[in-house]
Order: C-alpha cells, then structure tokens, then sequence
C-alpha cells in the first residue's frame, strides 16, 4: 500500500468515526426536551436512514450508488445538527464523545421503510411500462 493509500485509508476512517460520534449526538439531541419539533423530526428521518442496513441508492449502482454515503448522508447530517439549539448541540456532542459507544445499533424500521419505498417505485414503473 502507497502512503497516499494509506493516508486516505486513515482519514476515511476518522471521518467514519466523527460520523458515528455525530450520529450519537444527534440521537442523543432528539431526546433532550427542548429541541423543537422539526428537529426531531429531522433527526428521527436521518439517524433511521443511516443505520438502516438498506440503502435507498444500492451501492452496485455504479457511482451513484455510494451518493447518499458521501453526498446525501452528510448533508442531511449537517441540516439536522443547524437545526437543534447550539447550546444543545454542544451539549449532545460532549457526551457522545465521552461515551464508550463501541457500533450504533442496526434501524430495522427504517430498512423496512426503504423495502417499502422500493415496492412502491417499482409498482409505479411497471405501471407505466407494462
């Protein structure tokens, strides 16, 4: 392995960790008593869909597949963190890096919502076509 390889390897890797520390923050916010409606609502949607074993895009998908891992994911992520109090945010983030939380669980409700999406768009297409 080149050291290019090998650095980009190491800072995919951090990035994966701030993620799943960024994550607990979240779920850790969405619990908190007062952070607005919305924002749980949003956070519900994003922590749901990120520990969902299915992805909305299939990553087989040639490029477009690793969209909502690199592009979609971290964007919705960062809607939900700007729409929860600072002084919240702060909060959540602290003691998410103080837990000694080793994986984030699987959302099997979340994977049933993306089985469901699919059968509905796959519905829809034959429709159309057949």
């Amino acid at each position: 392995m080149k050291i290019g390889e090998r650095f980009c390897l190491q800072k995919l890797k951090k990035w994966a960790k701030s993620l799943k520390h960024y994550l607990f923050a979240l779920y850790l916010a969405y619990h908190h008593k007062d952070v607005p409606f919305l924002a749980k609502t949003i956070i519900v949607i994003v922590v749901s869909y990120a520990l969902s074993p299915i992805d909305l895009i299939p990553d087989f998908i040639p490029i477009i597949g690793y969209l909502d891992d690199f592009i979609l994911l971290p964007l919705a992520i960062l809607l939900a963190i700007k729409l929860v109090p600072e002084e919240i945010w702060e909060e959540c983030k602290t003691k998410a890096h103080q837990s000694t939380l080793k994986s984030l669980p699987r959302s099997k409700t979340a994977a049933l919502v993306v089985i469901f999406i699919w059968v509905v768009v796959a519905a829809l297409v034959y429709k159309l076509f057949f």
